[in-house]
């Protein structure tokens, strides 16, 4: 019966959207979570409350995503920020950011993004994902949604995935299921990811790179990360210009991880390098 109710959602979409310029703008707002024992260090209540304050901004964001039926614009919202908040938590292309175009009819993706001052423009050609659409429902504002969920591969470097080392359990753990970052950080290999979209808007799009599905896609839920979207404008007064960005130096997926992979044991070799200075200076001080 709920498959009918798509189909019968898919034909009344199609005939409200058929005109030629169809355009939409959507906003999400993305809240991810975090372990909050800091990796087991002992700090006070309060000191924990300055943190995560100071980690707002990159934890809660504002997304806009302006679409076509076959192309689109992904960007976080700009805004001032209030002065001594988030800017020591801001790590460029690791944090995510830029500007991400997608054309669902071509299958390819553009996204320019920031990494220790330098820009870069990634491009990726993409495949349609392999979603299984489900029967249940809910309500997003005023559009019907359906349910669809990803076996997703994860990227290395997405710090939203990122978790600490449980050494205690490290024999016991399966390690062909997570991915070695550094040796105290992990990732697991796939996570599920479960997609609400809405067959009232036949546009086969989303926020980021999730798209392939009959409707737009309101909420996503990725490991301990909600995108949902909480204002939809069809057809605005305003036309919009969806560009692919240019700017940045042109590199695959491959060549920009394979970057911040190298500056980060950069960092990590150069941090051992200054505490082993410090430990020496300390025992030579007794």
């Amino acid at each position: 019966m709920k498959r009918l109710f798509t189909l019968f959602f898919l034909c009344v979409s199609i005939t409200t959207f058929s005109q030629a310029n169809f355009q939409g703008k959507a906003v999400y707002q993305s809240k991810t979570t975090m372990d909050t024992d800091f990796g087991g260090r002992q700090l006070s209540e309060e000191r924990k409350k300055q943190i995560l304050e100071r980690m707002k901004s990159m934890l809660e964001k504002t997304y806009i995503l302006n679409f076509t039926r076959e192309e689109s614009v992904y960007k976080e919202e700009e805004k001032l920020e209030a002065p001594g908040t988030g800017r020591g938590f801001r790590y460029g292309g690791l944090v995510g950011g830029g500007t991400f175009y997608k054309n669902v009819k071509e299958g390819t993706i553009l996204e320019a993004t920031e990494f220790f001052g330098k820009k870069f423009l990634i491009t990726e050609n993409i495949e349609k994902p392999k979603w299984e659409l489900g029967n249940e429902t809910k309500q997003i504002g005023n559009y019907t949604c359906f349910k669809a969920t990803l076996v997703k591969q994860t990227n290395a470097f997405d710090w939203r995935n990122m978790r600490r080392r449980n050494r205690d359990d490290e024999e016991k753990k399966d390690t062909s299921k997570v991915k070695k970052v550094t040796e105290e950080i992990e990732v697991p290999k796939e996570i599920i990811v479960t997609a609400w979209y809405t067959p009232q808007i036949p546009v086969s799009n989303g926020p980021g790179e999730y798209w392939g599905l009959p409707g737009l896609i309101l909420e996503i839920n990725e490991g301990r990360t909600t995108i949902l979207c909480s204002e939809i404008t069809m057809n605005p007064s305003e036309k919009i210009e969806i560009k692919e960005p240019t700017k940045g130096k042109a590199v695959t997926r491959e060549e920009y991880n394979k970057i911040i992979k190298e500056k980060m044991k950069e960092m990590r070799e150069r941090f051992r390098s200054r505490r082993g200075v410090n430990d020496r200076g300390g025992r030579d001080f007794h």
